[in-house]
């Protein structure tokens, strides 16, 4: 037992070293408080691609974490790849609970959340080690409607300094932003399970395709099979959902990369 304790101590330490780098704390001033957000940062001076990073409904974090396991997942993942990673919290920042099923829903994807974006950048472009030509935008359901409405041409989210160079959304609800002739004025990828129940992909369909020709570049993929939430990091309880959703993760995974390195 002491040889064997012996030697899993060294592997501990292997692994306590390579652990993912913990979230700072940043504030953000709003007009009406303070927005709080979690920030993954590369080492180094910079300049760094910075990606502003959208929860979904069910928040940013948990009783025990500041980040949920998805987002981190996406967070450690875009670090390693030299991004600077910030996660604003819409909903704890104003001491709210996760908004999933709620009726009168306090913050709404295209107000109070589009603010937060808009402050998020430019809280960004104050920061010396933010390369200001590549923020770009990622979201997650709720965070991907309100990134729907943050990259419309007449948005107050663009601000003053170089425009969002990219925007990625999961599963956003496509069908007020498809009814009113939604356009982009940034590049925009929205990303989609063609068995999604929650959002409509019908919907995302016809917003990105209406949007051709008078807009900047979007493009829709819809992943066969896959479900809502396909890219969270846990695993589904049923075989079939899990090997179709992991296949769309991956992919997911290499859209996003390709994306953000245009």
């Amino acid at each position: 037992m002491r040889l064997r304790l012996t030697a899993l101590f060294p592997m501990l330490l292997m692994s306590a070293a390579h652990a993912a780098p913990a979230p700072a704390q940043v504030d953000i001033p709003l007009s009406s408080g303070v927005l709080h957000a979690q920030l993954f940062k590369p080492e180094g001076e910079g300049p760094f691609p910075t990606v502003i990073a959208l929860h979904g409904c069910g928040g940013l974090g948990g009783h025990s974490d500041p980040v949920l396991p998805r987002y981190r997942d996406w967070a450690e993942r875009l670090l390693k790849a030299g991004n600077a990673v910030l996660l604003p919290d819409s909903y704890g920042s104003r001491e709210l609970g996760p908004q999933c099923g709620v009726k009168e829903m306090h913050v709404k994807a295209r107000r109070e959340r589009v603010t937060d974006i808009a402050a998020s950048r430019a809280w960004l472009m104050k920061q010396s080690w933010v390369a200001r030509n590549r923020v770009s935008l990622i979201g997650w359901a709720n965070g991907a409607s309100a990134l729907l409405w943050a990259v419309r041409p007449q948005s107050a989210a663009r601000g003053a300094g170089p425009d969002f160079r990219a925007a990625i959304a999961f599963y956003p609800d496509c069908r007020i932003s498809a009814g009113l002739g939604w356009s982009t004025r940034v590049p925009t990828l929205v990303l989609i399970g063609a068995d999604d129940d929650v959002s409509s992909p019908p919907a995302c369909r016809q917003m990105v395709d209406g949007a051709h020709g008078r807009s900047a570049l979007a493009r829709i993929v819809v992943y066969p099979g896959a479900d809502h939430d396909f890219d969270r990091a846990n695993t589904p309880l049923h075989a079939a959902a899990a090997s179709t959703d992991v296949g769309a993760r991956a992919e997911s995974q290499k859209e996003v990369a390709e994306w953000l390195a245009r």
